[in-house]
């Protein structure tokens, strides 16, 4: 009796593993099956969906050419009138009048009298003349050519003009009457000034005194 009721949980044991074998198959199945028709009918819907291309953008049309020198008119002129100025005469302060009493003019004394104008200067009366002490024409020789003037080959008048002092000396010389080369009219006032003595002229009474104005005259020339 014990040895039948092993046989018999053995087999019912063996029986359910069979159950539960087939029933893990027929799951897997049914799964299977359904994944498969799922799977199928989403591939056809894909197959049957159009996609539709988008419509072109429309043609831009460009814009009419101006008309040709057409006048831009211009631009309105806004007058601006000004605002009325309105001038409020303010009425000026009353003036004070101040009664001014000019002050007594004052007593100028009489000028004195203008001296007496002095005596004009008696001009010396000449009774000798003053005379050259030698030949003048020895105050300028050839030797006292100026260089720069020899070596140009320049030659020329000149003509001078100069005082004789009380002393008999000569001062103040100046050219009356140049040469056209300054070297010569230098030369001639120097020499005259340095070489040139006269006797001093000589008043009524005797007393030297200045002998006026002298002239004179030399000609430069290169002797060849």
């Amino acid at each position: 009796m014990a040895y039948a009721d092993r046989n018999v949980s053995g087999s019912r044991f063996v029986a359910i593993i069979i159950v539960a074998i087939i029933v893990a198959g027929m799951g897997y199945a049914f799964v299977t099956g359904l994944a498969y028709q799922y799977i199928k009918k989403k591939a056809e819907e894909l197959k049957t969906f159009e996609v539709e291309e988008p419509p072109p953008p429309p043609e831009e049309v460009p814009p009419p050419p101006p008309p040709p020198d057409s006048p831009v008119p211009p631009p309105p002129t806004q007058i601006v009138t000004p605002p009325a100025q309105v001038q409020v005469q303010v009425p000026s302060p009353p003036m004070q009048t101040t009664s001014i009493i000019p002050p007594p003019p004052p007593i100028t004394p009489p000028a004195p009298p203008a001296p007496p104008a002095p005596p004009a200067p008696v001009a010396a009366v000449i009774s000798k003349a003053a005379a050259a002490k030698g030949n003048p024409a020895s105050w300028v020789t050839q030797d006292d050519y100026p260089p720069a003037a020899l070596r140009a080959e320049q030659e020329g008048s000149v003509g001078i003009g100069f005082n004789v002092n009380a002393q008999g000396r000569i001062e103040n010389c100046s050219v009356t009457s140049s040469s056209g080369v300054s070297s010569l009219d230098d030369a001639t006032c120097r020499l005259v000034v340095r070489r040139g003595r006269y006797s001093p002229a000589l008043d009524a009474a005797g007393n030297a005194i200045a002998g006026g104005r002298k002239s004179l005259r030399f000609r430069w020339q290169i002797q060849k």
